[in-house]
């Protein structure tokens, strides 16, 4: 009974991860996903949309405002009454009796009116208008910028899901290995071969490797849960496993050591900088006289919806805001403080993003060498466990070595496979900050 009960112990620990849908996802399907569902990237499209739709509201300068209204009034005020009659043309010479001028009877007067307005020289909405294409633009390459780096997040989290099942393989093997030493040591003890502590060495290293081997399954959970998220998906719905093994090697490269000046977010902070320089050029062009022409037409008659009589009015008009209560010149002078800031912040991003670059270059050779270092200890610990567990078969190897010798062997194959995994992770780094 004893011997069931562990048997089903076993397999419930091992069918744990499992214990969800585990779907399989290519690195190529992931990324797509990535890019229509992420929700950075559609919260990044709405921004550009948005910029969009601020220049199209620009169109204004350019395009006439026209507007109609209908009027119903009654009044016996002496000028309204004696106006209203003359606009629907019914004046007659008795209208002009000095009696009925200063007490008129009501009057009722219905009028139809469609009015136009057309901008011809708005200096400001010239410059304004330059200043929101210049800030579209530069949400466009924002959002541009913005999917490239969840590419790079993509990928990252792709590696690290494929890490977290190698780390599984590689325990499994270390439980599997273990679990030999468990029986060879105890019939060894059965047979007065080895001690006691022999034993209770060998099930402690058991239970070690039991332990690491839980917490690599929860680490295969924990990545399927990120890469969910990535996707714009519920995490924790089911267990993903990648398609293919993390490489068990790499390969050199190299790349730029100065910062590409057309990557697209140093493109649009540039754009940024220009749409504040245009920004204070209307700033400044709003002490500058304003044209616009003007027109309207209007329909009258003292019955609801009559159209007797009618009339037009054509004109243009210079406007000049000479003094405004020092409301223009305030708003020029944050203009341009803004755009001193947005010109020390655009400094300062260029200085950071080339100090991170020149890091990221001396990380990547410093990853090649810990990949060279960790290949040579791993290929040592392997010919050490070799010798180790064939003199322990012979009676000639204390327990304790052979456990410390299978424990550095299944470690330095983890580092191995850690280091090779920050070695193209750093390249791709190095790839997402010098991309044009």
């Amino acid at each position: 009974m004893k011997q069931i009960l562990l048997i089903l112990l076993m397999v419930a620990e091992v069918s744990t991860l499992y214990a969800q849908d585990t779907l399989s996802l290519s690195k190529t399907e992931f990324l797509e996903k990535v890019s229509i569902n992420n929700q950075q990237a559609r919260i990044a499209e709405k921004q550009a949309a948005m910029a969009q739709a601020d220049y199209q509201q620009s169109n204004a300068l350019f395009l006439p405002t026209v507007t109609a209204s209908y009027t119903a009034m009654t009044t016996n005020n002496p000028l309204m009454a004696f106006g209203s009659k003359l606009n629907q043309e019914i004046l007659t010479q008795q209208d002009f009796n000095p009696a009925l001028l200063n007490d008129p009877d009501n009057v009722e007067n219905y009028a139809t009116e469609i009015m136009v307005l057309q901008p011809l020289l708005n200096l400001d909405g010239v410059y304004g208008r330059t200043a929101a294409k210049i800030q579209k633009e530069a949400y466009q390459l924002k959002a541009e910028r913005t999917k490239e780096y969840l590419q790079f997040e993509a990928t990252k989290q792709y590696m690290q899901l494929q890490l977290a099942y190698k780390a599984v393989e590689v325990l499994e093997r270390a439980e599997l290995t273990v679990n030999e030493a468990v029986r060879m040591t105890t019939d060894y003890y059965d047979q007065g071969l080895v001690q006691k502590a022999d034993v209770l060495d060998v099930k402690v290293r058991a239970n070690e490797v039991k332990s690491q081997l839980r917490y690599a399954r929860s680490n295969v959970q924990n990545a399927s849960d990120q890469i969910l998220t990535l996707m714009g998906q519920e995490p924790g719905s089911y267990v993903l496993k990648p398609e293919g093994q993390p490489p068990l090697e790499y390969t050199s490269a190299s790349y730029p050591v100065i910062l590409p000046q057309n990557r697209k977010d140093l493109l649009a902070m540039d754009k940024s900088v220009h749409g504040y320089q245009n920004m204070l050029k209307s700033s400044k062009m709003k002490f500058v006289p304003r044209i616009n022409a003007f027109g309207s037409f209007q329909i009258y008659d003292n019955q609801p919806f009559g159209f007797d009589a009618n009339g037009y009015i054509l004109g243009a008009k210079l406007s000049w805001n000479i003094f405004s209560g020092y409301a223009n010149v305030a708003k020029t002078t944050k203009t341009r403080l803004e755009m001193e800031k947005v010109t020390l912040e655009q400094e300062e991003y260029q200085l950071k993003q080339q100090a991170e670059l020149s890091r990221a270059n001396r990380l990547l050779t410093d990853v090649e060498h810990k990949v060279e270092l960790s290949q040579v200890a791993f290929e040592q610990a392997s010919e050490s466990f070799k010798i180790r567990k064939d003199r322990f078969e012979e009676g000639l190897e204390k327990t304790v070595d052979l456990l410390s010798a299978e424990s550095q062997k299944y470690q330095k194959e983890l580092q191995l496979q850690q280091a090779i995994f920050e070695y193209n992770y750093t390249k791709e780094y190095l790839q997402f900050l010098t991309r044009e």
